[in-house]
């Protein structure tokens, strides 16, 4: 069988310009695989970016979360993933900003153009006989997307997508989207997580009022009743949607982004630990610098010690990692 041959200004593997955020760590590298076939690349520092594309035609959209967590508006409620969770929609369903409740988040999405990908993958390789546009009607069917969990295949296709060096990027690429494609289309519908992952607008909408809140009184020790009463809700109303948006506990949350705040107080400023433990509404030095410990991987003053003089600091657990 004679194998269809890609135009040359869509060559598999060659780097495409990347879409960046303005004032944020954001970045999108696009590498075209196939014809309508593209692998993207989110590296992401922020807490919202654009993440659409500009394209014409119909757009099948597969996502895989490797770190962090994001968040996406599908119709009238949101989906979220964590680490190893994978995704399956219609881009026209999606919306064309992403949150980041973590502000940290790697991951990557392969987009199809139904229009402009072939009716059967086996133009690339015999016996892929696995249709795009079948995967769709497969996994979107009703207006619906799909949502699951991972497993070990899935962590098996993925994991060497994202450490794949330059020397052998162009066929490595065709060979892992032909094989993620050829699994997919052997999934069960049945395992989907889907609604384990919907939240509905009035939860995003409460627990990103929540955070917003403690934000601003970081200074402060805020107790789940006085949330509860300054929002009007039930502190297990408040407890749940803000684990479901940002996939910790809001406790957990807040102490990071303490935490992280002190740092920069640490590096940038002149003032003694205990005056920063006071800033984040800690009066007692040693539980703060267990914190502190706990979320940077050094004391308080190990870090100040070790910004100021170059030394190299110690990778900080995970986010999803370090939640309690």
């Amino acid at each position: 069988m004679q194998k269809q041959k890609e135009p040359a200004a869509q060559a598999a593997g060659a780097p495409q310009p990347a879409l960046r955020c303005p004032a944020a760590e954001t970045a999108a590298s696009r590498c075209p695989i196939f014809p309508g076939i593209e692998i993207l690349y989110d590296d992401v520092h922020a807490q919202k970016c654009p993440v659409r594309q500009s394209s014409d035609g119909n757009i099948l959209e597969i996502t895989h979360c490797c770190e962090g967590r994001i968040e996406r508006a599908f119709r009238e409620e949101f989906c979220y993933l964590s680490p190893g969770d994978l995704s399956i929609a219609l881009d026209a369903d999606l919306g064309g900003d992403a949150y980041f409740p973590l502000a940290h988040y790697r991951g990557i999405r392969i987009r199809i153009n139904l229009d402009r990908a072939p009716r059967c993958l086996s133009c690339f390789l015999d016996d892929v006989e696995v249709s795009p546009q079948a995967l769709a009607r497969k996994f979107c069917s009703g207006s619906s997307c799909f949502i699951a969990r991972s497993n070990e295949s899935i962590a098996h296709i993925f994991s060497e997508l994202y450490n794949v060096p330059d020397s052998i990027r162009k066929g490595y690429f065709k060979v892992k989207i032909l094989e993620l494609l050829l699994f997919l289309s052997a999934m069960p519908v049945e395992t989907a997580e889907t609604r384990q992952h919907i939240v509905s607008r009035a939860q995003v909408a409460l627990a990103k009022a929540v955070c917003t809140y403690l934000t601003a009184h970081m200074d402060s020790r805020i107790p789940l009743e006085q949330l509860s009463a300054h929002f009007h809700v039930s502190g297990t109303q408040i407890k749940t949607s803000f684990r479901l948006v940002y996939g910790v506990s809001l406790y957990a949350y807040m102490r990071r982004q303490k935490m992280e705040s002190a740092a920069l107080m640490l590096r940038d400023t002149e003032r003694s630990v205990l005056e920063i433990a006071g800033c984040f509404g800690y009066d007692n030095g040693s539980k703060f610098s267990k914190a502190f410990k706990d979320i940077l991987g050094v004391t308080p003053a190990a870090y100040r010690h070790r910004a100021r003089t170059g030394e190299p600091l110690p990778a900080p657990p995970s986010p999803e990692n370090a939640a309690g």
